[in-house]
């Protein structure tokens, strides 16, 4: 593709909704805050103060073998853990690279969708990338999820799992390092995390809810990445949670990003752009704007500059950071990776135009890091 080339623009419904005629997912204590799970061991017959036990061997303990939560009665103990800790979802696969410190699992859903999420370790915090939604409907095409389409939304309690699966082998030593703990999430895996807003936003909920309730996770380590859902961008605003929001751009300007990111037909870049402007003005938190950068598609000088005049039209008060992306090559496409040249360029113009920049770290190559690589040769 080049920027003469005009290709077919993807029409994308304005609502998103779960996919209808879906069977879901077994009710879980993640899926309830404190109240509702007290309630759900009520309704069933059961005493209503064992959730707050449950909750504790979940979240804190991180226990997933009923055997070892002996505070429960014997007599019980299978029927409280069917009622609110229901088996979720089966590892079909784990992949390791960088000596054993980023592992990729790909995850068998109890409908059989599935599903992959990447556990990250660094020398200073563990970061946890997980899906949000089995397959994804945005259809950008150099998304390896996105060439799959929409499967359907996961639940809270499936999106929440992958986390609590992390810290689990983070804390038994499982990951080299030692025993650690998760530090960092980051909705980036498969799905448009916004098309699934109320599961998502649940997620983030229990993620820092106050332990046993929750994991305990301060907000300010958890990302939520979207491609440009304006309306659930600015309800994430309202929502008093302040994650970082990260921006998948990839294009600044109309009419590369209508091709790139065809939800962009719906919401232009300007009123995206205006929109991670105002979450940051009332959360007071750094957008992240994520940029993949593809070989002479969207790397050249001038579209550098272009993003960093988009970008500082809403003021230089320091309210993005941009980070480039080398994408992750997917077998068969015809999208690769920039030139290192062209990225040091691409850098070297967004810092002179004071934007804070920084290229990702990429993980996993080796082990088809792209999220919806290993699901779909599966």
């Amino acid at each position: 593709m080049s920027d003469s080339t005009q290709q077919p623009i993807t029409t994308l419904p304005l609502v998103f909704d779960e996919p209808r005629g879906r069977k879901k997912p077994p009710p879980h204590l993640a899926d309830l805050d404190e109240a509702g799970r007290k309630a759900r061991l009520e309704e069933m017959g059961l005493p209503g103060f064992r959730a707050k036990q449950l909750s504790n061997h979940y979240f804190s303990r991180l226990v997933d073998d009923p055997a070892e939560m002996t505070d429960l009665p014997a007599g019980q103990r299978d029927e409280l853990v069917s009622a609110l800790l229901p088996h979720l979802m089966t590892p079909l696969r784990t992949m390791e690279a960088d000596k054993g410190t980023t592992r990729k699992t790909l995850w068998k859903l109890f409908d059989g969708a599935l599903v992959e999420s990447v556990l990250m370790r660094y020398p200073d915090r563990a970061t946890i990338c997980v899906s949000s939604q089995a397959g994804c409907g945005m259809a950008c095409p150099f998304c390896a999820t996105g060439m799959g389409g929409l499967q359907r939304n996961m639940s809270t309690s499936e999106i929440v799992e992958q986390v609590v699966a992390g810290a689990r082998s983070l804390a038994r030593g499982e990951v080299p390092g030692g025993p650690g703990r998760v530090s960092n999430v980051v909705f980036m895996g498969m799905g448009e995390p916004l098309a699934n807003y109320k599961a998502v936003i649940g997620a983030v909920r229990r993620l820092t809810d106050p332990s046993p309730a929750g994991l305990g996770m301060s907000a300010r380590g958890v990302t939520v990445s979207t491609v440009g859902l304006v309306p659930r961008i600015n309800q994430l605003a309202d929502e008093g949670i302040p994650v970082t929001l990260a921006l998948s751009l990839h294009a600044p300007d109309d009419e590369l990003r209508n091709e790139l990111v065809p939800i962009n037909t719906r919401f232009s870049v300007a009123e995206t752009v205006e929109a991670a402007w105002n979450y940051a003005a009332k959360t007071k938190r750094r957008v992240s704007i994520e940029y993949a950068m593809m070989r002479g598609i969207n790397d050249q000088a001038h579209r550098a500059d272009l993003l960093g005049d988009v970008l500082n039209s809403y003021g230089d008060w320091g309210w993005v950071h941009v980070n480039l992306i080398p994408l992750n090559p997917i077998e068969g496409s015809k999208w690769t990776a920039s030139d290192p040249a062209d990225e040091r360029e691409f850098v070297r113009r967004l810092e002179a135009k004071g934007i804070p920049t920084t290229v990702r770290d990429t993980r996993g190559r080796e082990i088809d890091g792209a999220c919806g690589q290993l699901a779909a040769k599966e």
